[in-house]
């Protein structure tokens, strides 16, 4: 069984296309989720809305209490990191993260910024390994296979690499380098724009990032290749 984070960032509550004012992201991460459901039914969801409950932001006491080795912390500073615990436990489950992110003011959300800082932990996300040189970083989420899927919004356009406006897009770039250090390095961005616009071509983007969530849960869901079965049935062998 696959375990899916469904997570939502948007300061907007509803759903574009089903609630007035909705959100486009709410709207994509759902249609991802129960698209794969109704393939895999038998899977398991988790779902997080950082939008509309946002994390605390980091504090003082909340950094002392990370960076404290986890046998030397008093009750006050577990509790500190309460929260932030139950974030990572969820992380950790997981092996599909869909993330519903808006852009905002060319980076993300504040709730979700403070969702990222409370998922690098040192010691359950990642390591610190001075013995290692110059590459002292150890992302421990790399101990299986993760990936991830941004599901974004944009009020203007030509933000994906490339486009005029590629530069300015603090997103995506932001979430790949916070996944890829703590292990999580595969991730697929798929996103709307021309929000501002609000004419055909949000219509047609709309479409078109629709039509790319169907694309990517069919390619995953897809059996794998033949031979990729056969090598996997031959290094089960070889390992008994």
């Amino acid at each position: 069984m696959t375990h899916l984070l469904h997570l939502d960032a948007s300061a907007r509550p509803g759903r574009a296309g089903e609630h007035p004012h909705g959100s486009l992201t709410r709207a994509l991460s759902h249609r991802f989720v129960a698209r794969w459901t109704r393939a895999r039914p038998q899977d398991t969801v988790s779902y997080r809305d950082v939008g509309l409950q946002p994390p605390p932001a980091l504090s003082g006491e909340w950094i002392h209490a990370a960076f404290t080795p986890e046998a030397n912390r008093p009750p006050a500073q577990r509790t500190v990191l309460a929260h932030s615990d139950a974030l990572v436990n969820e992380l950790l489950r997981a092996d599909l993260l869909v993330l519903g992110v808006p852009m905002y003011n060319f980076g993300p959300p504040a709730a979700f910024k403070a969702w990222l800082d409370h998922i690098v932990r040192i010691g359950r996300t990642f390591d610190f390994d001075p013995a290692r040189g110059d590459d002292p970083y150890v992302p421990l989420l790399a101990d299986r296979p993760r990936r991830a899927v941004l599901l974004s919004s944009r009020g203007g356009h030509g933000f994906d690499d490339g486009g005029a406006m590629a530069a300015m897009n603090h997103l995506d770039p932001a979430v790949r380098t916070v996944l890829g250090f703590i292990g999580i390095t595969e991730v697929h961005g798929i996103a709307i724009e021309h929000e501002e616009h609000g004419d055909e071509r949000l219509a047609r983007s709309v479409a078109q990032a629709h039509a790319r969530i169907d694309a990517l849960v069919d390619r995953w869901l897809a059996p794998a290749p033949a031979v990729h079965r056969a090598a996997g049935m031959q290094k089960a062998a070889l390992a008994a």
